[in-house]
Parts: C-alpha cells; sequence; structure tokens
C-alpha cells in the first residue's frame, strides 16, 4: 500500500510531484498539514531519499511538532528531518557560523520587544526625543528596514514625513551597536544575519545547499521579503522546493508579511507547478457558504471555492445586541448552554475578536457564569518581571557580554545597588561590558560600601559560572534560586508577593519538563526555546477552557464553535480614514480566517452600541455582514435586552431594522447603570457567593462599576469576581 493511497486527488498530485519548483495554494481546513506530511514520508519511504536531506519550516512551534510526530508515525526516523520554524532553523544556523561577523560569537543573546524597548529608551534619552509619535514612527522604520531587507541608507533616502531619515538611521546604528556590543540580537536579526551568511560566505552558502535536497515551506503567504530570500537561496542548487500558502490567509501585513511573495514565487521558478487544494474538511456547508461570500470581495487572490462533503450543519447565527453588555451576556449564556445542554466542552469554544478592546467586559460575564477561560495574546508568563529576572541570570551566565541581562539582576534580590551605582558602572564600562568593571571592582575608585556589595555578587555570579557547568539544567536552576536568595526574597504574607513565588516554583517546573523532553540539554538551549516560543504554543489541549483570543493568535487552530464578535465599523474592519484598499482587503481576509476555524456552530455578533474611549457610541454594522449575506431583523418593541436568548440569534434577512429604542436612552442606561453603589464590599466584609458558599474579601481591585474584588471562600479557594455582575450577597460588614 503507498502513502497516498488515502489522499484525495488534489493532495496526491504535490505529493507525487517532487522534483522541481511546486506551489500549492490551499484553501481553509483543506488538509495542508496532512499534504506536507504525507510528501515528506513519500520522500523518504519510496524515493529513498535521505530524512537529513529535508527541511520543512512551518511559522510556530506548536505546528513544527505537530508535523514532525506525524512524519515518525508514518517513517521511523522522522526524527532526523529538520523541521523547524523560520527563526529555530536561522538560530541553528547562526549558533554555528555567526563569529565570521566582528564582535559576536556563539553564545549570543536573543532579545524580545522586552529588551529591546529598554535599549531604545535609553538611545531616546541620550537623543532627547520625548514625542511618543516619533518614537513609534522610528521603530516602525527599523523593522520595515529588517523585514525588507533594505539597506539603511537607501531606506531612509526614500523617507519622507514626521520623521527625517537621519533620525531614524541615526537611532538604528545606535541601536545596532548597542546589540554587538551586548552580543545580542533582535528576532528581526535572526534572519538578516542568516541571510548576510548565505550571500556573504560561499561555505556557509554551499553547505546548507548541498544538506538540503527538498525544501517544504508551510504558511507561504506569511512569509516576509527577507523569509522569501533566504530559503530561494538555500533551494540554488537542488531547486526542488514545495510552498504551500493560501493568499486569502496572509493576515499579517502590519508585520511585514508580503502577499506579493506568492505572485514573484511563479516568477523566479517559472516552470514551477501549481496546485489548487479547495476541499474542505473542517467547516459545514453552511460556515463555508459565508467563508466564500466574504473573501469572494477580494481581487487581490488567485480564485478558489472551498467546497466540502461535510454536512450541510446548523445556519450560521447573526446576533445584534442592544449594548456591549447585552452582547457578551448572549455569548457566556450561549456558551453555558452548549456546554450544559448540548454537550460541548469549553474547549471546543473559542471567541475571536479583531481587536483586545471587547475582552474586558467578555471576562467580566465569563467570571459571573464561572466560565473556565484563557485569553491568549495575554500577558505572558515568560514576561512576568519575576521570571525575566531567573532568566536574567541565565542569560548573563551565558552571555557575560549581555549589560541588560547583568543590571537586571545586579539588585535582585535587592543588595543594595541603587540607581546612581549603576551610573558609576555604566559611566566605567564607557559602553562595554558592564560585568568586567563589576569583576575588577577593585580597580575603580567606588566606595567602601559598594565594593562589598560588587564583591558579594562577583562570588555569587563565579560561583553560578562554575556549578553551570558541572550539574544537569534543571538541578543547576534549583541551585540558582536558593543560591542567590531568590526564594527567599518575596514576602509570602502579601498575596502579590506569594503568587511570584509560586511563579518562580512553576518556573522551575518548566524547566524540569524541558529537560524530561531533552535529555543533558544545556541553559542555551533551554533560553531558546522559551524566547521563540509564540501565544498559540502555549494552547494546552489538555485543559478544559473556552479560549478568548484576538483572530490573529489564533491562526492554525480550529474549534467546534466559534463566536466572532463585535463585528462593527471601526473596529472590524479597523477604519481609521484614507484607508488603502489593500488595508480593507487585508481586514476582510482576517474575517475569513475568523469564519474558517468553525467546524459546526458559528456566531456573528454585534452590539448597536458600546462603551468605548469613556462615552457610548452607535456602532454602525460591519460592511463584512452584508458581504457575507446578513442584514437586520425589523423587530418592533425592542427591550434593553434586544436578541438575549440564543434562540433568537437571527439567520440573514434583507429587512432593514426598525427600533424604538434611542440612542439617548441607551446612554442613560449605561450611565444609571455606573451609579450603582458598591462602598458595603469593602476588605473583611463577610459575603454569600450561592456556588461557592460564604467567604471573606481580601483585596479590592476597581472602583465604580468595574469593581473586582478577591474573596477567599476557604475550602473553595480565592475567586476574584466583578461586583457587577457577581451574585454576592453581604453577610456581616468589616468591625460587626
Amino acid at each position: 500500500m503507498s502513502i497516498v493511497d488515502n489522499l484525495n486527488e488534489e493532495q496526491k498530485m504535490p505529493v507525487l510531484c517532487t522534483e522541481g519548483a511546486v506551489l500549492v495554494t490551499a484553501g481553509a481546513g483543506s488538509g495542508k498539514t496532512r499534504l506536507l506530511t504525507h510528501r515528506i514520508a513519500y520522500l523518504i519511504k519510496e524515493k529513498g531519499v535521505k530524512p537529513y536531506n529535508i527541511l520543512a519550516i512551518t511559522f510556530t512551534n506548536k505546528a513544527a511538532r505537530e508535523m514532525k510526530d506525524r512524519v515518525s508515525r508514518m517513517v521511523d526516523c522522522g526524527e532526523e528531518i529538520w523541521v523547524s520554524t523560520f527563526h529555530s532553523l536561522c538560530v541553528t544556523i547562526l549558533r554555528r557560523f555567526i563569529d565570521k561577523f566582528e564582535g559576536f560569537n556563539k553564545n549570543f543573546t536573543i532579545y524580545s520587544d522586552v529588551e529591546q524597548g529598554r535599549i531604545l529608551r535609553d538611545i531616546y534619552k541620550e537623543m532627547s526625543i520625548d514625542d511618543e509619535t516619533i518614537k513609534k514612527s522610528i521603530e516602525y522604520h527599523i523593522g520595515n528596514i529588517k523585514n525588507t531587507n533594505a539597506n539603511p541608507q537607501d531606506y531612509v533616502n526614500t523617507v519622507s514625513g514626521y520623521v527625517s531619515g537621519d533620525k531614524i538611521l541615526e537611532v538604528y546604528q545606535m541601536y545596532q551597536d548597542t546589540l554587538r556590543k551586548n552580543n545580542a540580537l533582535d528576532f528581526d536579526d535572526l534572519l538578516v544575519f542568516t541571510y548576510r551568511l548565505l550571500t556573504k560566505f560561499s561555505d556557509v552558502r554551499e553547505y546548507y545547499q548541498d544538506k538540503f535536497h527538498y525544501i517544504h515551506v508551510d504558511e507561504f503567504q506569511d512569509t516576509n521579503t527577507i523569509q522569501y530570500e533566504i530559503v530561494r537561496i538555500l533551494a540554488g542548487k537542488w531547486g526542488n522546493i514545495l510552498v504551500v500558502g493560501d493568499e486569502d490567509q496572509c493576515i499579517y501585513g502590519w508585520r511585514g508579511a508580503n502577499i506579493q511573495n506568492i505572485m514573484d514565487f511563479r516568477r523566479d521558478f517559472p516552470q514551477a507547478h501549481i496546485f489548487k487544494l479547495q476541499q474542505n474538511y473542517r467547516s459545514t456547508k453552511k460556515i463555508l457558504d459565508v467563508a466564500n461570500k466574504v473573501i469572494d470581495n477580494n481581487s487581490q487572490r488567485l480564485k478558489k471555492t472551498l467546497w466540502t462533503e461535510n454536512c450541510e450543519g446548523t445556519e450560521v447565527r447573526y446576533f445584534v445586541g442592544s449594548s456591549d453588555r447585552d452582547e457578551a451576556d448572549f455569548i457566556t449564556r450561549t456558551i453555558r448552554d452548549l456546554v450544559a445542554k448540548e454537550g460541548y466542552s469549553y474547549s471546543d469554544i473559542a471567541v475571536l475578536m479583531r481587536l483586545t478592546a471587547p475582552s474586558r467586559l467578555l471576562e467580566q460575564y465569563m467570571l459571573s457564569y464561572n466560565i473556565p477561560y484563557k485569553m491568549l495574546g495575554g500577558f505572558k508568563f515568560f514576561e512576568r518581571v519575576e521570571i525575566k529576572n531567573v532568566i536574567g541570570y541565565l542569560r548573563a551566565i551565558v552571555n557575560p557580554r549581555d549589560n541588560d541581562s547583568i543590571l537586571r539582576i545586579i539588585n535582585f534580590p535587592r543588595r543594595g545597588i541603587g540607581e546612581s551605582s549603576i551610573d558609576k558602572l555604566k559611566e566605567y564600562s564607557q559602553g562595554g561590558s558592564i560585568l568586567n568593571v563589576i569583576l575588577n571592582y577593585q580597580m575603580y575608585d567606588f566606595g567602601t560600601a559598594l565594593k562589598k556589595k560588587l564583591a558579594d555578587f562577583t562570588a555569587l555570579y563565579l560561583d553560578l559560572r562554575e556549578k553551570s557547568e558541572g550539574m544537569p539544567l534543571s538541578e543547576f536552576v534549583d541551585y540558582l534560586i536558593k543560591t542567590s536568595g531568590i526564594d527567599a526574597s518575596f514576602d509570602v504574607s502579601s498575596d502579590e508577593e506569594y503568587n511570584k513565588k509560586q511563579n518562580v516554583l512553576e518556573f522551575s517546573n518548566a524547566v524540569k519538563e524541558f529537560e524530561e523532553s531533552n535529555p543533558n540539554a544545556t541553559i542555551s538551549e533551554y533560553l531558546e526555546s522559551i524566547t521563540l516560543v509564540s501565544d498559540i504554543d502555549s494552547v494546552d489541549d489538555d485543559q478544559d477552557y473556552c479560549l478568548l483570543s484576538t483572530i490573529h493568535a489564533v491562526k492554525g487552530l480550529e474549534f467546534k464553535v466559534v463566536f466572532v464578535v463585535a463585528m462593527e465599523e471601526s473596529i472590524f474592519p479597523i477604519t481609521r480614514g484614507g484607508e488603502r484598499p489593500s488595508d480593507i482587503e487585508e481586514e476582510r481576509r482576517l474575517a475569513y480566517v475568523a469564519v474558517t476555524r468553525a467546524e459546526e456552530k458559528l456566531y456573528l455578533t454585534r452590539s448597536r452600541q458600546r462603551f468605548m474611549y469613556n462615552e457610548v457610541k452607535y456602532m454602525e454594522p460591519s460592511r463584512f455582514l452584508k458581504e457575507m449575506g446578513f442584514t437586520e431583523v425589523s423587530r418592533r418593541n425592542i427591550s434593553a435586552n434586544l436578541y438575549n436568548d440564543a434562540d433568537d440569534a437571527m439567520p440573514y434577512t434583507t429587512k432593514k431594522v426598525d427600533t424604538t429604542l434611542t440612542i439617548q436612552k441607551l446612554i442613560n442606561n449605561r450611565l444609571n447603570d455606573q451609579k450603582k453603589d458598591f462602598s458595603a464590599y469593602t476588605i473583611g466584609t463577610q459575603v454569600l457567593h450561592p456556588k461557592f458558599g460564604v467567604g471573606v474579601i481580601t483585596e479590592d481591585k476597581g472602583l465604580s462599576s468595574n469593581k473586582m474584588v478577591t474573596i477567599d471562600f476557604g475550602g473553595m479557594g480565592c475567586k476574584t469576581l466583578s461586583l457587577e455582575y457577581a451574585p454576592l450577597q453581604v453577610l456581616k460588614r468589616k468591625g460587626e
């Protein structure tokens, strides 16, 4: 039996077409991962290709792991294949060859947005740049220089407008100089330096061209200019490259993704074979009908129409709330009923939004209905201050030139080394290694007290450096946390400090889990794994929670039930005035991506008025709703809970809305809501909750109608609830 026997005819053709360039335009849910994994297995098992001569590139660690696992189940040697993200591939290449660039070595640190921001803040301060608009513009142009693989001087010569090209170039050069001194690269530099290696050094280029006989690129529509150039160079010898993409799902233009790459591929590989995958295995016919209708309005695409052998499915539901609170209430009550009455799990359900703004109200309602949820794209675990501090120690041990990490840990835990002392360290380092100044503190004009503190830090650092070379990774991390005094630095009588200590313990557990999957792993390998992690990698398939997320963050995922919320002009699509047709086309692609995440049920929701930026605004329906075939039902005697039952969510109609609920009345309703008195709910007050029982308020987290409180319910644990929505009853006030 051949590996291709269980593929459909659309999928078989690109699998069997193994030689030369191949472009596959694959619609949402059409089985592109299945195609890629079967093609790799086919090359190994039936064409006799060596696994280490195959490269597969995708965009998330989660997708890379899934692809590798699938191939490994089909062929015994799947582990030998290079399956990675673009950035992971570049890191591997750079760890081996970056010392070809002056000032860098293989122990370089990868800086995230946080570290980049700290460096740029220092540069802005030095250059006396205070205007936030100028700062954002400069940062945009720095990223654009790298993503478009442009020569900095040539690029700034073309810049006109709010910020001068000379200022952009000056900040860019200062920023890059600081990175080099710190032996550090940012995410964009991983691509830029890899491209430079491949173009400037023939031995590097020939090594990888000889190695990779067959190259596969997933999500090709999301590649930026420099990513495309890298894979084009890698394929330069053998010419066997397959790219799978869907221009209808190109939604990352704001970070450099270039939809033109699909068109350029046909130019650069004129003999390329082109195939289409149009059969969808994910969604019902009703859902696909809506998806096809909206995306058909885009002109910048290769024509294709998704079809499926799946069932018709239920009607796509369209709900209009009288207010954003009404919309949030409908969503959460519908989720509750889907789980209680229709047998769905919370993990089957996703609530997707264009912007995070609607999430606050949705989270409050989730809490009030006791619905477990996770907000994707929220504050990341590894970005928490206490975790960044522990990571700072690890980075400083691996890369002693990393000044940012040295400055992060020099006074953590507190050693009494204040800002004036840090300024002296910076001054004596003269832009070089701050650690060298610390290790040689006796040579400098420091006071006796500071010398003692630096001596203690020096002893700690040297001890950690020595222990790091002989201990297993997880054992060393535990030693670091204890020896440095981190574990004893938190005042556990405070809830906030207690949570920080628990987070540090959780970090230690995460290291152990990594080590179990990666025996003999080094500190560098662990740091690389957490630095390159994306939002989607944090989704736990084994946990039962409803997912709240931006649409961008869930690309590549699918759910049985999807809510697409806040479908209103200025929110979805985002309209700022004077937008280009290409901007609206990208917004429309985003709507298409959101709709095609749904397998069985799809809800589209909006509200007539929304509380935004401290005022009530009347909202117009998104133009995409009309393109999908939805206009609003005419109903009279509309109440404040307009269409608030799941059965009232509307299939499309061509009738116009006739409402007697005036905007002024809606505003008055909101203002009246804000007058609720929560003064009785103070810290120490005893309250009753119908599910959690009797508890005591331990923390007050807000004011007015947005007031959140933490309540200790004893055996039921601590819960953070919204006073506006939680069914609480005061039993005993503090002091009574």
